[in-house]
């Protein structure tokens, strides 16, 4: 819970408040914006929910991390309950989910489920906890957890255990806690997971970074690709570039070969564009990324 003798003097009055435990992960601010802004080093509550948005506030304070985001009486345990939830402007026969539940262990990154015929894939791991474990469960369960690379693991030994479930990680980004991951990747092939879902390699922020590709049309990007923080332009993080930026530029365009209308990335806001529109944004952000 967010503690009251922590607040950040930043916010506006009222019920919904940040505290200083904030790691500034940025989830609670392209979730809900028109409540949660930054600040310095922090996120705050720039303007209290109005009625019809309580419910994506108290969303936002479940899915903090770090539990530092106060809600007053509201009832969080409720907002618990409509996680995970399908994806907004998403195809409902699709299945895919933003499942809420950030991990610290993770620095907040988001987590993803497909629902799907052959198997529910959860794409990185979330934060584990029994009320998200039972609601997976009511889902359909969960057969693949996909881990985009090495940064967004958290508690996925956890989820093993109660799902049963098998893991996939690349294995150049595997690590002592991750060492009994059930499918390793090598190379840079990509690599089907039945006729719906691709695994596409794309090292660069990481030695071992991999995007998921669903349907031609979803693709999960872990940290290798994102939307600006306003959703007007796609970015690589070049300042977190943890193995080669110039490997990262190739595998850009690599990837930028592959159809895809949606950006479901680790950190930032999900994003649209028609295909047309996304080919030119994948060109303009190449282009960018060789003048760095």
């Amino acid at each position: 819970m967010a503690d009251l003798r922590k607040k950040l003097d930043a916010n506006a009055p009222g019920d919904f408040f940040v505290d200083a435990t904030c790691i500034d992960c940025g989830a609670c601010r392209w979730m809900c914006p028109d409540v949660f802004d930054a600040h310095g080093d922090y996120a705050r509550v720039h303007a209290q929910p109005s009625p019809d948005r309580i419910g994506r506030a108290l969303t936002a304070a479940v899915a903090c991390p770090v539990a530092s985001i106060g809600v007053g009486t509201h009832d969080l345990k409720a907002a618990s309950l409509h996680l995970p939830e399908p994806l907004e402007g998403a195809d409902p026969a699709h299945g895919v989910h933003y499942v809420g539940f950030h991990s610290k262990k993770s620095f907040g990154a988001a987590s993803w489920l497909i629902r799907r015929p052959g198997g529910n894939i959860l794409v990185d791991s979330p934060r584990f906890t029994p009320t998200l474990a039972r609601r997976l469960e009511e889902l359909g369960g969960v057969s693949i957890l996909f881990l985009t690379h090495r940064d967004d693991v958290a508690d996925h030994e956890k989820f093993r255990e109660r799902f049963g479930l098998t893991r996939i990680l690349h294995q150049s980004d595997l690590s002592a806690a991750t060492r009994g991951v059930e499918m390793q990747l090598t190379g840079t092939d990509p690599v089907p997971l039945g006729d719906d879902v691709q695994l596409i390699p794309v090292p660069g922020h990481t030695a071992g970074s991999v995007c998921l590709l669903y349907r031609e049309k979803y693709l999960f990007t872990g940290d290798h690709l994102a939307f600006h923080g306003s959703g007007e332009q796609l970015i690589a993080f070049s300042r977190h570039c943890w193995y080669d930026w110039p490997t990262q530029i190739r595998s850009m365009e690599a990837l930028s070969k592959y159809p895809f209308e949606w950006v479901l990335p680790g950190h930032g806001a999900p994003g649209r564009r028609a295909s047309g529109e996304m080919e030119r944004s994948m060109a303009e952000l190449i282009a960018w990324m060789r003048r760095q």
